[in-house]
């Protein structure tokens, strides 16, 4: 008798994945589904023409198991290497070669770079040590009134960033701190305390302008007018002064030097000493923050700017407008500088000014935010925007130095 379950000599035993405490699939109805020697199962008697109604059996759950091949059956196919301890071929995962197609999503070197290169790169961008890389400089001395009276928009902050961006990048600047507090004078690390010679000599006593100006520690190329606490009473005194209004355009008009630039920071009102800096500029600076408050006052400074223009400034025009304090979180800086760009247009520059911990900091230790984190978003941003201010003025791109 042979048996069922035991292969005959010679056979391949076929092998299957199945675990062993599965258990395998019979038919009950079929009687050689069971081992040889397993009685056949009987019908169960039906008593009567009563029909036998069909009892529940759980099923297990079916398994399929492939069906191995036989020797006779078994197809021509090259049989599996033994496995090898030598490594795979040279080719396999290597690099493809130059001419093959690369993904868009292949990070430049840009993106590759370290945070930290990234920012030592901006900062010597920004520094500029070697003095190589100038920014073009205008055929006629730019007189720029940074005006708004809004206060806490970011007037000297602007001024005083981009004046040291400028400086050093090959322009001659000077500043003019028209704001009795002194801020831009103190941002410079230039002395404006009491008895130090300031603009309110050269407005009220016509002393030279060269007399007054001092250089900036650290800063080539730029130079700046303090201003002093005694500034305050300047508008008064003003008031019976013939010409009162073209004081301070006289005194920028009759100094020696030759400036590229002359940036003139306003105090936030719309007094004398501010109608003064407008008569003597040629074009507006207007820094906005990115708040309602900010546009709500803007349609007053553009008539007082148009009744300087038909009366005492004809050349007086809005050049620039400067998006400060931006804050990419809210939706309300967004709302602001469409408002902004659809009303102004191209006068808005393309570069916004973030807000910055840096740009606040600067200050507190006699410094621009240009040098005192060059490597800063806020540094970034106003190093960027004086580019702009530079290439508006000339046509020619940025040059290098012989």
């Amino acid at each position: 008798m042979v048996r069922r379950d035991v292969p005959p000599a010679g056979a391949v035993r076929p092998t299957s994945s199945v675990p062993a405490n599965v258990p395998p699939v019979r038919d009950p109805h079929d009687p050689s589904d069971g081992p040889a020697n397993a009685p056949a199962s009987r019908p169960a008697p039906v008593r009567g023409n009563a029909a036998v109604p069909a009892r529940y059996e759980p099923q297990p759950p079916v398994v399929v198991v492939p069906q191995q091949p036989t020797p006779d059956s078994a197809p021509d196919v090259a049989p599996a290497a033994p496995p090898s301890d030598t490594p795979p071929d040279a080719g396999y995962g290597a690099e493809p070669p130059a001419s093959t197609y690369v993904s868009r999503e292949t990070p430049t070197r840009e993106e590759d770079d370290p945070p930290l290169a990234m920012e030592a790169m901006r900062a010597v961008q920004i520094l500029n040590p070697s003095g190589e890389v100038t920014m073009p400089r205008p055929e006629r001395t730019r007189v720029m009134c940074v005006a708004n009276q809004k206060g806490g928009v970011g007037k000297t902050t602007t001024t005083v960033n981009l004046a040291v961006a400028l400086a050093l990048h090959g322009n001659r600047v000077l500043v003019v701190d028209l704001d009795p507090q002194g801020n831009a004078s103190t941002g410079l690390n230039v002395p404006h305390h009491t008895g130090v010679p300031d603009v309110y000599d050269c407005l009220i006593d016509s002393v030279p302008l060269e007399e007054v100006a001092q250089a900036v520690e650290g800063i080539p190329n730029l130079w700046c007018v303090p201003a002093t606490i005694d500034l305050a009473g300047a508008e008064i005194e003003l008031v019976s002064v013939v010409a009162r209004e073209s004081r301070l355009a006289r005194a920028i008009a009759a100094y020696p030097g030759h400036f590229d630039y002359v940036f003139i920071d306003c105090p936030p009102s719309l007094g004398l000493l501010t109608v003064n800096a407008l008569v003597a500029a040629q074009e507006v600076l207007i820094p906005i923050q990115c708040e309602y408050y900010a546009l709500e006052g803007l349609n007053q400074l553009i008539q007082n700017i148009n009744l300087v223009r038909q009366h005492l400034n004809p050349k007086l025009e809005v050049s620039t407008i400067l998006l400060t304090m931006y804050d990419r979180r809210t939706r309300l800086a967004d709302a602001v500088e469409q408002d902004v760009r659809n009303h102004f247009g191209d006068k808005v520059l393309q570069s916004v000014i973030p807000r910055n911990v840096r740009v606040s900091e600067a200050p507190s230790y006699g410094q621009s935010v240009m040098t005192y984190d060059p490597g800063s978003r806020g540094a970034t941003s106003y190093f960027e925007a004086a580019q702009e201010i530079a290439e508006r003025g000339v046509k020619e791109p940025v040059s290098r130095n012989a």
